[in-house]
């Protein structure tokens, strides 16, 4: 094992878990403030949630043997078996238990990128059950068909550098589906939903763009150059979707705004994430630049023609931005760059590494659809999925913690 592999992979590990905090205070920033405190909640126990997972037996299932491909077993349930000075099979430079941690943090966040589009009308208690299905159902099987040993998307050449289809594209379908099947909130179509703390969402922005450098190029898993290809090319995507989605407010609006710089930035990095050690410098500005007006437009058509409340834009731009980015993958793609690639991308004259991560993302299409929809299907055994709507009008902060964030002198929200 290596010192300084080890040493840069627990950094990363640390950068990874602030983005889920940092995801709290971005979409905290965004709702309206009789919701922010169980908008950041959701965030919150979902980190509880999903680490006590992992340890018992989601590490096991994602990438603990292999079952056709699709799922592990249970060979290392509460990490049985495995010694604090062994090295994994994933990345031998590094102790397993490093590895692990590092993965962690990818099923930490996964499911916290869900609850932005549910703001403002889930149970909480419908919330913390899904969450806890969707990760057995959906996130687990995921990881291990795309960085699994023997995972059916890896044996087809399909790749991921970062969470393309295991983080963001699962994570916004399913967030599409539960909004659409949970419905709008009410007076949706009347009323103007302002952001109520810009500061919140930019230094949640800032500190997702801080953690991200440690999610990207950690998952190079080790100190190397193309760690430090991942590094460049997430910042240079970021920085060119921020500027981009800038000049689409300038545009709309004639004024740039804090908000939309930040969202830009965020589905820059959202955009790099499968493609960031795969892809050369010079196409991270393309994929960059592009994202932004791609989300844009989508957010308009799912807001204004089709009237769906996906109140935080999960989908417009986690799961559009991972979309993009999986096909830019498969369009600029190369080989030379990172040899799990089988194949060059598209504009190199070669169409089966595009091929292959279509294939990708319709799997995890489909996977997502299914998988929300049977574990709403068992949530709904247990509890209603929406609060009533005298408690939507008071605001999930009272009705469902007894919280709130700005009080009075005299205890009530203002």
């Amino acid at each position: 094992m290596n010192t300084g592999d080890t040493a840069f992979m627990m950094i990363c590990t640390a950068l990874v878990f602030f983005m889920t905090p940092g995801l709290a205070f971005f979409y905290g920033g965004l709702v309206r403030r009789k919701n922010v405190v169980n908008t950041m909640l959701a965030c919150t126990f979902i980190m509880g949630l999903s680490v006590v997972m992992w340890i018992l037996f989601g590490y096991s299932l994602s990438f603990g043997g292999n079952h056709a491909g699709i799922i592990g077993d249970f060979r290392w349930f509460g990490l049985n078996g495995i010694g604090m000075g062994d090295a994994g099979p994933y990345a031998p430079t590094i102790p397993h238990f490093v590895y692990i941690a590092f993965q962690m943090m990818f099923a930490m966040i996964t499911p916290a990128l869900i609850t932005g589009s549910l703001v403002g009308r889930v149970k909480f208690k419908a919330l913390f059950i899904f969450i806890l299905l969707w990760s057995i159902v959906v996130y687990y099987p995921m990881a291990h068909m795309v960085w699994g040993d023997g995972g059916l998307l890896a044996e087809l050449g399909s790749v991921d550098f970062a969470g393309g289809n295991v983080v963001h594209i699962s994570s916004g379908v399913s967030a599409l589906v539960f909004a659409i099947i949970l419905g709008r909130r009410k007076g949706y179509e009347h009323t103007a939903y302002r952001v109520h703390n810009i500061p919140f969402v930019a230094l949640g922005a800032f500190i997702l763009w801080f953690g991200w450098f440690g999610f990207n190029a950690g998952s190079a898993l080790a100190a190397d150059g193309l760690a430090a290809h991942a590094f460049l090319t997430s910042a240079v995507s970021s920085a060119s979707a921020m500027l981009s989605w800038m000049l689409i407010d300038v545009v709309k609006d004639k004024k740039p705004t804090l908000v939309g710089a930040s969202t830009g930035l965020v589905v820059g990095l959202v955009a790099i994430t499968p493609g960031a050690g795969f892809v050369p410098m010079w196409s991270a500005f393309i994929i960059g630049a592009l994202v932004s007006p791609i989300c844009s437009f989508t957010i308009s058509i799912l807001k204004g023609k089709l009237k769906i409340d996906d109140a935080l834009d999960a989908f417009g731009c986690h799961g559009i931005g991972g979309i993009w980015g999986g096909i830019a993958t498969g369009i600029f793609g190369k080989h030379s760059i990172n040899n799990v690639a089988k194949w060059d991308g598209l504009v190199f004259g070669d169409y089966r590494l595009f091929v292959a991560q279509i294939i990708g993302i319709v799997v995890t299409i489909a996977v997502a659809i299914v998988g929300t929809l049977v574990c709403l299907a068992i949530v709904r055994i247990f509890t209603e999925l929406r609060v009533d709507e005298k408690e939507e009008k008071i605001g999930l902060d009272i009705s469902e913690h007894g919280e709130s964030a700005y009080p009075t002198f005299n205890g009530l929200d203002s």
